[in-house]
């Protein structure tokens, strides 16, 4: 294999569509002869800074080093560490990076994984920051599509719940935006729509999309649905939470009007938003999604750890603006240099991907 193009995984635009390709085939091989991968990183380690907590991403990313022979460290709690004194991200990278050959990083605040980056000698995987993205779940996606699909190609994708706090739908978006004949349905009340960036980045791409907001009119249409969760988390208040929970549920009667080969992915964990029912359907695959997950970890792991050294990166000078995004980085590690890129009028966040007038 050829060596990685970029360093870190902080969004799916570090990797190239033949990247994409490359690993999600390695991950059907890991699949198909695991015994054979045993040991390809011995004597690695891999350090996993989760700063909110995790179940199936943390500990997918953990058996996936154990299964190809390395080592762990990490905390799963912050509280657990020097953060919860007062630790600057900042130095905690620094710190961490000279202790392990790569990290997985989650937290939750958007920006983070690219602000890590920064001062990592090692290379950084976003494990999902805040609600902004979550790329090794959107492998974790295509994986699973290769394998259930077939085809990354000509599908009819429709994505319901919360789109607009939902990290793990802008990445299938900004993913699947990549192949040919794919178009999207997006199922979400008015205030839980996708963010403006995401529309952006379609209309960009060329790619056919609509906004519905009725499950049950959409569900004839699609080859793939992906099912999320109302996040309670995300909202300001237990009160806005209430209203918007409870919305949109996958049941048995609305399976009837899907097509014979549908597929029903959710990243986990689900509240009531698919019910029991649905997971005695064949078409139901989220928990063979979570397998999937593990083999696609491994797979990124070691093309990421292919000729990978520890180097020490000079961060980029910032420059005389602030990020319209209370919820960004930049605004909780204030040493952090602000940097943008152009977009006709605006300036765009490098970390959020927050849309600023000039």
């Amino acid at each position: 294999m050829e060596p990685m193009q970029s360093r870190h995984l902080i969004d799916l635009d570090d990797l190239s569509v033949a990247e994409w390709e490359e690993i999600t085939r390695l991950a059907c091989d890991i699949r198909e002869h695991m015994d054979d991968y045993y040991g390809v990183c011995r004597g690695r380690i891999l350090a996993t800074l989760f700063y909110e907590p995790s179940t199936r991403t943390q500990m997918s990313f953990q058996t996936a080093m154990l299964r190809l022979g390395g080592r762990i460290i990490g905390f799963d709690n912050p509280a657990n560490s020097s953060v919860s004194k007062g630790e600057s991200l900042k130095d905690t990278v620094r710190v961490v990076s000279g202790y392990s050959d790569i990290i997985a990083m989650r937290h939750p605040t958007a920006g983070a994984a690219k602000a890590a980056s920064l001062y990592s000698r090692v290379p950084v995987i976003n494990a999902g920051d805040g609600g902004h993205l979550h790329p090794t779940q959107t492998l974790t996606d295509l994986v699973t599509l290769r394998n259930e699909k077939g085809t990354f190609d000509g599908l009819c994708i429709g994505l319901c719940g919360d789109l607009k706090n939902g990290r793990t739908v802008h990445s299938l978006i900004k993913a699947m935006a990549g192949f040919p004949g794919n178009r999207f349905v997006l199922i979400s009340t008015k205030k839980l729509g996708v963010p403006a960036y995401i529309k952006d980045f379609l209309s960009a791409a060329g790619c056919p999309w609509q906004e519905v907001d009725s499950l049950s009119e959409a569900m004839p249409l699609l080859d793939v649905l992906y099912m999320t969760r109302i996040q309670r988390e995300r909202f300001d208040s237990p009160e806005e939470y209430e209203r918007q929970k409870g919305v949109y549920i996958l049941d048995a009667a609305k399976m009837k009007a899907a097509k014979k080969d549908l597929v029903v992915l959710h990243p986990l964990p689900r509240v009531d938003e698919i019910a029991i029912e649905v997971d005695d359907d064949p078409r139901a695959k989220y928990f063979e999604q979570t397998e999937y997950g593990l083999y696609a970890r491994m797979a990124l792991m070691m093309k990421m750890l292919e000729n990978a050294h520890k180097e020490l990166p000079v961060p980029p000078k910032g420059v005389d603006a602030l990020c319209a995004n209370p919820g960004c980085i930049t605004h909780q590690e204030p040493y952090l240099p602000h940097t943008f890129r152009k977009s006709g009028d605006l300036l765009v966040c490098d970390y959020c991907d927050e849309r600023t007038l000039l």
